[in-house]
């Protein structure tokens, strides 16, 4: 199979205009006679949803939380990116299109991320007139402020909130479209099989996770919005829902997933406390906007921060990084983490974490202010350290955050199987091998306002679709999938909890396929995973039974997912021989430990077939073209 991105023909800043505008309509009347399926109620989903039903199709959404308004988009803190230039430093669409192409170490497609910048505008004007409470300037006018891989300000947040209220804004359009009968919502309910009928995804098989029962839905196209992978490490910054299950079962329908090995791992998170701690809390990057970064000079210094002179402290970032000091991306902040504990720098009783000092921003600008900017976090930092981050520095180390991998998706955003969309986290397509922050809540919202609208329609007025219910065949043979599998994992009465082979999973990866990976360790968990897998069928114990609420049976099912996809996810990162943004190779890095690509050979996005579990996925290529940014090799200094 050929991957087609179908990318627009002509200049860059007249792609999505041009792509727009030929694209087929579907006429007013006529879109109430198609149903969409949504998947996932976070920015992507609501905003997907919302938007659709407007416009006068059918929805149904489909949540696996009591509420959309618990979608794990509500954890974001720090902001959202656009390109208005209200402080009048610079900043463009052009500027933030480079920004995030050379943030994303230049893995990723130069025409879906030149439409983000494009639409990132429209945003910000959309969310105010939902009345979302954006930070302001004494004048009224919305405040910006700054964050890693920019040199401009254009960060739009609400306080260390920002997340929770975009998600609201997107929830208060989707209600409305509740209240007015256009969506019908189902929460509580996962996903569990994808229904493909003539190759194209017709419908969604869910367990109703309060009675047990299996659900089937048809539809005229299916909308994955189920976030991001994070938690096959076990510990993340991730909701405790999150998981892989919808993408990876999608995937095992025939969709394409891309760059499985690219995951973010984030430098500003609260160090891990102890070994069954079952989460890690994010700090926002915000932070480093006023806060310093630093360690001790000396190796193995114990002393409490205040009593560290000055002239003994190394304030890293800004040593290494002048020109972006504390504000380069995450990946670089992180690795340079890593690089001082593993010195034996590292401070706090594990020695695994970094000061973020905001001493002297207390001192130039008042306590007042710098609680007015960063209250929640400093709160939310106290109640689970017990440190009041005021008066002492904040302790961070680097945790995993976002997956920059996904479903492959083409320019409007479908899988390789026709009529599926996949959209925000969940699919691969605007960050390349890192995020820069505060570009997550603008791709969900860009994917679900402003582009999932337009290619939808597209699609469906040029598909011949015939009519599909939930007694057909296809959803029959779904069904039987799920059951049979729920009976299995019911049916093993094993010893060991999902959560145990979790957590041993997660510890592989992390100390494989983490920060750092090389190609030895890579090998050892390829050669781990499957005995890793097949001791879980047979040893797993799943308490209670699959007719009734069971968050056992949920974890479980969750945690076999994880098992299949971990493999791929490991064997990608062992095939791409370079570094790239938050893909780490050891044997490939610069004199002065900077990521090294090999542009020559691995200018591409890796897309994976599936080919059976403990088979080799086959590989497809997109190679990518940079006709506007020229490559180089990234800087911050």
């Amino acid at each position: 199979m050929t991957l087609d991105p179908k990318v627009p023909e002509g200049p860059i800043e007249q792609k999505w205009d041009k792509h727009r505008f030929n694209l087929k309509l579907v006429n007013p009347a006529n879109k109430r006679k198609f149903e969409i399926l949504v998947v996932g109620t976070g920015l992507a989903g609501s905003s997907a949803a919302a938007s659709l039903a407007e416009l006068g199709y059918n929805v149904k959404v489909f949540c696996i939380q009591d509420s959309p308004r618990r979608a794990h988009s509500i954890a974001a803190q720090g902001g959202i990116n656009a390109a208005k230039n209200y402080p009048n430093d610079g900043d463009s669409i052009w500027r933030l299109f480079y920004d995030t192409v050379k943030g994303g170490d230049f893995r990723s497609r130069e025409a879906n991320v030149y439409r983000l910048a494009q639409v990132s505008n429209n945003i910000i004007d959309q969310c105010v007139a939902q009345g979302v409470p954006f930070a302001r300037e004494y004048g009224g006018t919305l405040s910006n402020r700054s964050f890693g891989g920019a040199q401009v300000s254009r960060t739009f947040y609400a306080r260390g909130q920002t997340g929770q209220q975009l998600l609201l804004g997107a929830y208060q359009a989707l209600m409305r479209q509740v209240g007015r009968g256009q969506v019908q919502m189902f929460p509580r309910r996962e996903l569990l099989e994808l229904v493909v009928v003539d190759g194209a995804a017709r419908g969604i098989v869910c367990r109703n996770l309060i009675t047990g029962k299996t659900e089937s839905y048809a539809g005229h196209a299916v909308l994955l919005c189920t976030g991001g992978y994070g938690n096959v490490f076990y510990l993340s910054t991730n909701a405790m829902a999150s998981n892989v299950s919808a993408t990876w079962r999608a995937h095992k329908k025939g969709a394409f997933f891309a760059n499985p090995c690219y995951t973010q791992i984030h430098p500003t998170c609260i160090p891990v406390s102890g070994d069954y701690q079952s989460k890690l809390t994010l700090m926002s990057e915000s932070l480093r906007n006023d806060g310093r970064v630093w360690v001790p000079k000396k190796k193995g210094d114990t002393r409490a921060p205040r009593q560290i002179p000055e002239e003994e402290r190394d304030y890293y970032l800004e040593r290494k990084y002048p020109s972006f000091g504390n504000l380069v991306p995450r990946d670089v902040a992180s690795r340079n983490a890593k690089q001082m504990t593993d010195e034996g720098r590292g401070v706090g009783e594990t020695g695994l974490s970094v000061y973020l000092d905001f001493s002297d921003a207390i001192k130039r600008l008042g306590e007042e202010k710098i609680k007015e900017k960063y209250g929640n976090l400093f709160d939310m930092y106290h109640h689970i350290t017990s440190e009041n981050p005021y008066q002492v520095p904040m302790r961070i180390y680097p945790a995993v955050h976002y997956t920059m991998g996904g479903l492959w998706v083409d320019y409007n955003l479908m899988t390789t199987i026709p009529g599926l969309f996949c959209l925000g986290e969940a699919n691969f397509s605007d960050h390349g091998a890192n995020r820069l922050g505060a570009s997550a809540l603008m791709q969900g919202l860009s994917d679900g306002y402003f582009v999932a609208p337009y290619t939808l329609g597209g699609y469906l007025a040029s598909a011949k679709l015939g009519a599909v219910q939930s007694g057909h065949p296809a959803f029959r043979e779904a069904e039987r999938a799920v059951e049979e599998r729920i009976k299995t994992l019911l049916a093993v009465k094993g010893k060991k909890t999902a959560v145990e082979f979790h957590r041993d999973l997660g510890r592989l990866l992390w100390d494989d396929c983490g920060m750092a990976r090389n190609a030895k360790g890579l090998k050892e968990a390829l050669a781990k995973i499957p005995a890793m897998r097949e001791e879980f069928w047979k040893n797993v114990d799943v308490t209670g039974s699959g007719e009734e609420l069971n968050m056992t049976l949920e974890r479980a099912g969750r945690v076999a997912d994880y098992l299949e996809f971990s493999e791929l996810m490991v064997r990608d990162a062992l095939h791409r021989e370079e570094s790239c943004g938050g893909h780490f190779r050891e044997e490939y890095q610069t004199a002065d430990g900077e990521a090294k690509r090999d542009d020559e050979k691995f200018s591409y996005v890796a897309a994976w077939e599936f080919k059976g579990v403990g088979q080799d996925a086959q590989l497809h290529k997109e190679p990518l073209a940079f006709e506007n940014v020229h490559l180089a090799q990234r800087s911050y200094a």
